[in-house]
């Protein structure tokens, strides 16, 4: 008769050692790398506009985040898999510290001493291109988040409003830089074109600089059309643009209402009504207001929002597939062509009838 040798049950076997589990980076660290790649981007981007003047620094590094993402140098990739936590964190929460700064550019008195039909005219341009522009790129059928944010774009500041309305939708990273392609293409444009108008439209100097900060995209591009006419137009054109600017937080704040209202709650919570970088913009235009905020200081902020708006572009820009986008480029060109005449035409017939 054999016997079964005996064996010892799972509860009587003593327990085995715990095995060390791989450490992992703290949170900080592992933003490190991506962090410093979107400072050498930066620095390029300001050495590009040094010499290209006439490339904005937000337009190089959005340019060079692309293109980074996009070309390997035989099996490797020009931004390593370790660069990727860095720079989601450049485009979410640096971007969002560039447009609390981008509120002190605007004091309220200066968009006071427009007068109201000029205020009105700049309230009916944003309305009429935001909402005309979101109409046009859905019935053209754009993806994603493109529609709103070219129509933020073209009827506000740019870049930096795409960034801004960004911060509240998260939109695709190839529908951000559509539109950041979109209005710096517009505004290059814009340039080269509407000086030439100047005088076949009959515009004086002083409507030619209304008009300028009414219809051009861009701060930088409005300086560069307005100074063509004289530094009446051009001071005419940055308040008139500067009101357009203040109109971002109610349109970033409505943008983050309609997404609370129509997406369901993430983990039993909704996104503020009025995001937090909304009331620090707010803030930033309140302290520029009080006109206790020494010059020297205010220059210093103006580039510091700069890189910051540079950093968050290039971040973005480093996770753009080209291929996908190609796919809807020529529809995405359409809806922005469409929406420069619109804002232009609009803009145009609002100068004329109050100046």
């Amino acid at each position: 008769m054999t016997t079964t040798p005996y064996r010892p049950s799972a509860t009587e076997l003593p327990p085995l050692p715990e095995q060390p589990l791989p450490e992992q980076p703290r949170p900080v660290v592992r933003l490190l790398p991506g962090l410093a790649a979107a400072a050498l981007a930066v620095c390029a981007a300001l050495a590009v506009n040094r010499l290209l003047p006439s490339l904005a620094v937000l337009t190089a590094a959005v340019v060079l985040g692309v293109a980074a993402a996009n070309l390997r140098c035989g099996r490797l990739r020009l931004l390593p898999a370790a660069t990727r936590p860095g720079l989601e964190f450049a485009g979410r929460r640096v971007m969002r510290a560039g447009v609390v700064l981008l509120g002190l550019k605007l004091a309220l008195g200066d968009v006071l001493g427009l007068g109201w039909p000029t205020l009105a005219v700049v309230v009916a341009v944003v309305a009429a291109t935001f909402f005309g522009t979101r109409w046009l790129g859905h019935r053209l059928g754009l993806p994603g988040d493109q529609p709103l944010l070219i129509a933020a774009g073209f009827s506000i500041c740019g870049a930096s409003a795409v960034a801004a309305v960004n911060g509240v939708t998260e939109s695709e990273d190839d529908d951000v830089v559509t539109a950041v392609a979109l209005v710096t293409l517009c505004g290059s444009l814009a340039i080269a074109v509407l000086p030439l108008l100047h005088h076949p439209l009959g515009l004086t100097d002083l409507q030619f600089g209304r008009w300028a900060g009414a219809s051009v995209h861009d701060v930088g591009q409005v300086v560069a059309v307005g100074q063509t006419a004289g530094p009446a137009a051009l001071a005419q054109a940055v308040v008139v643009k500067l009101m357009r600017v203040a109109l971002l937080a109610p349109i970033v704040a409505g943008t983050a209402l309609v997404r609370r209202r129509s997406r369901p709650a993430v983990s039993g919570r909704r996104p503020a009504v009025v995001p937090l970088f909304v009331v620090g913009f707010l803030a930033m235009v309140a302290l520029r207001s009080t006109g206790a905020v020494p010059a020297g200081w205010l220059a210093a902020a103006a580039r510091l929002d700069e890189v910051l708006l540079a950093a968050a572009l290039f971040g973005l820009g480093s996770a753009v597939d080209v291929r996908r986008l190609v796919r809807t480029g020529g529809r995405a060109l359409l809806v922005g062509l469409a929406s420069w005449l619109l804002i232009a035409t609009v803009a145009y017939a609002g100068v004329r009838l109050t100046t």
